[in-house]
């Protein structure tokens, strides 16, 4: 019964969500005029000017303050004090994305916000939130973030600047993986594969896998990018079978070889599966770049073997154009509701730049041309260069693999997220949760 109204309160914040962004949605996301000054409400009309006096921006984002985002903004502060910037952080779940949602709505106390995922920010844009960034002449964005950036495009525009590299991958400690005798694996190795090593990794007290929420669908998400999200006739393609056979391998592997924990479990204890591996407690972690900001933090999470690296896992090693969850990410937009839009945009321009380069220690590689690769790698290594395979590190951290952002409306992965759970709390079967995925993904498309 507990699960349940989980489920059903998680689903509940989505809806009301939707509620707040549709309400404001009546500008079309462009609530600025064609030339990209500020609208007449803001300290432009009438004649006033932003450096008349101090202004004092809000920038949104998920990451912890103390993990990079002050840093970022004491420089800023420092070195202009006409345009101060304070930094708030919100949870990038679905109450933190309803709280951010809320305070864009409003425009009083949210001048910037960082984006996480496509669909997150199409919400915005509908809703008249996110800056159409076409009238900004004084700032390439292809140019400077390379051809990924265009995967973050809205009807062929831009609405934030996207500004690290980004991708999901497999963290290994590879103390357990030389005593169980286990090589690094291949770049195109399968479901079946991690199956395998997981259950020769798992002994008592340490789980083979564990998964962060963020990269729970890395895989499925891959898999359709290649696939396409529709069949040629249009209908939802959500009930694939290469989709079919992950989702029972992960269910074999979570309640036959009891190798990586039971989805139920996992969720209503909230398990810290990042802390759970850097305390020895599982061999793998499937999770994002934003474990570095842990994983370096050697007085908190102290550990005393190397973290190697593994690509995300295919289906299957002839699947279709397989992509990885990844390319570009923390997309910065301005509000279109601020009053202070040209003091925001000069900021964003700073922060993409460069600007946000402390937070390369955490794991945020900027992506901009005019930042060298080299000294996020010294920030993100200092004073922790032993801990890490640097052979993997390069290889799979900053290399280079075909990335994709998955453009499915927020409510089609909220129904999908539904159904699914249903099958992994074995509360229906899984040909009965393809077919519910697929059914409520069509209503959409419809």
């Amino acid at each position: 019964m507990k699960k349940k109204k989980k489920l059903f309160t998680a689903t509940a914040s989505v809806l009301i969500a939707a509620t707040v962004l549709s309400a404001c949605g009546s500008n079309g996301g462009t609530a600025n005029n064609s030339s990209g000054d500020a609208s007449p409400s803001g300290e432009n009309a009438a004649g006033s000017s932003e450096s008349a006096e101090q202004v004092k921006l809000t920038l949104w984002g998920a990451v912890p303050a103390e993990a990079g985002p002050q840093a970022v903004i004491d420089d800023w502060n420092k070195s202009n004090p006409d345009i101060q910037v304070e930094y708030v952080r919100y949870v990038n779940d679905d109450p933190g994305n309803l709280k951010l949602d809320t305070a864009l709505m409003t425009g009083q106390d949210s001048d910037l916000y960082i984006n996480y995922t496509i669909n997150r920010l199409q919400k915005r844009v509908d809703a008249g939130v996110a800056l159409d960034l076409s009238t900004k002449s004084d700032y390439d964005i292809d140019g400077q973030m390379g051809p990924d950036a265009a995967q973050w495009k809205i009807s062929d525009k831009y609405y934030g600047i996207p500004t690290k590299k980004n991708m999901a991958f497999i963290w290994m400690n590879k103390k357990m993986l030389d005593d169980a005798g286990l090589p690094l694996p291949p770049t195109d190795w399968t479901w079946d594969d991690l199956r395998d090593y997981a259950k020769k990794l798992t002994k008592d007290g340490v789980y083979g896998l564990l998964q962060h929420d963020a990269s729970f669908t890395a895989t499925i998400d891959g898999t359709i990018a290649g696939l396409g999200v529709t069949k040629a006739d249009g209908t939802s393609n959500f009930n694939n079978d290469l989709w079919k056979q992950q989702f029972q391998t992960l269910h074999d592997m979570m309640f036959v070889d009891k190798s990586t924990p039971e989805y139920g479990e996992q969720i209503t204890s909230k398990m810290p599966v990042d802390t759970m591996f850097l305390k020895g407690e599982a061999a793998m972690l499937s999770a994002g770049e934003f474990i570095f900001r842990n994983a370096n933090n050697l007085k908190d999470y102290p550990h005393d073997f190397q973290i190697a690296f593994a690509t995300i896992p295919q289906v299957t090693k002839d699947q279709p154009d397989f992509k990885y969850a990844g390319g570009l990410g923390d997309v910065l937009s301005v509000n279109a509701k601020s009053k202070h839009q040209e003091a925001a945009w000069k900021f964003a321009k700073w922060y993409a730049d460069g600007g946000m380069l402390p937070m390369a220690s955490g794991g945020r590689i900027p992506s901009s041309k005019s930042v060298e690769n080299k000294q996020a790698m010294d920030l993100l290594l200092q004073g922790v260069e032993d801990k890490y395979d640097t052979e993997s590190m390069n290889k799979i951290v900053f290399g280079q693999f075909p990335s994709f952002q998955l453009n499915v409306m927020q409510q089609a992965l909220d129904a999908r997220k539904e159904e699914y759970e249903k099958y992994f709390l074995n509360e229906q079967d899984l040909d009965t949760t393809l077919a519910n995925m697929a059914k409520r993904h069509q209503e959409f498309i419809k």
